[in-house]
């Protein structure tokens, strides 16, 4: 009996044996995720201070991710409440998405808590160019090329547009032209469309 006992072990012992090599032949023995080129997400280190979320909003809208970028903001304004960059952010990614009702709540909110702001001005006059408002939008733009001393080229650019348009609302061939949003470092820019 005591031979039988042993032997069983035996098998149990080389049946394990024999599956730990077909594991180890399954495998790729010495690659490390150091090795392989990206192939595995980088860890996260836990010692280091996260990012800004309003960074991080703010490359979401730049990379037209709208929906991720008002998570972020809204990730941020838990943290640092309902600052004026955050506000500019919630609109412009809902300018983006093209809810317009609820980005004209926001930057004009965001353009009376920091009045002195261009960017948040050129954004607002950027909806109203949505809204088809040009007589408002090129006031405001104006009110956003000033508070810049003319420096952005972008807001230029927008007032030119918006004052080609109050100028000549009659000519449907300009109005029914596409143009798409370009943020370009917290100031959106309306590009006429390919």
């Amino acid at each position: 009996m005591k031979n039988s006992g042993a032997g069983r072990q035996q098998a149990r012992a080389g049946t394990l044996l024999m599956m730990l090599g077909i594991v180890a032949a399954c495998s790729q023995p010495g690659i490390t995720p150091s090795d392989t080129d990206g192939l595995y997400a980088p860890g996260v280190n836990l010692r280091q201070e996260a990012v800004d979320g309003v960074v991080v909003g703010n490359r979401l809208i730049g990379a037209g991710q709208y929906e991720l970028a008002i998570d972020a903001f809204t990730r941020a304004a838990l943290e640092q409440g309902m600052s004026p960059e955050i506000i500019l952010g919630f609109g412009t990614a809902n300018l983006g998405l093209g809810r317009l009702g609820q980005a004209e709540q926001q930057l004009r909110r965001a353009t009376k808590q920091s009045p002195d702001w261009p960017e948040a001005w050129n954004n607002l006059g950027v909806l109203l160019i949505e809204k088809e408002e040009w007589a408002e939008a090129a006031g405001v733009f104006r009110k956003a090329y000033a508070l810049d001393n003319g420096q952005s080229d972008s807001i230029r650019d927008n007032l030119r547009l918006a004052l080609a348009k109050s100028e000549n609302p009659v000519n449907t061939a300009e109005q029914n032209q596409e143009f798409t949003l370009v943020p370009q470092g917290g100031v959106v820019l309306l590009k006429q469309a390919p």
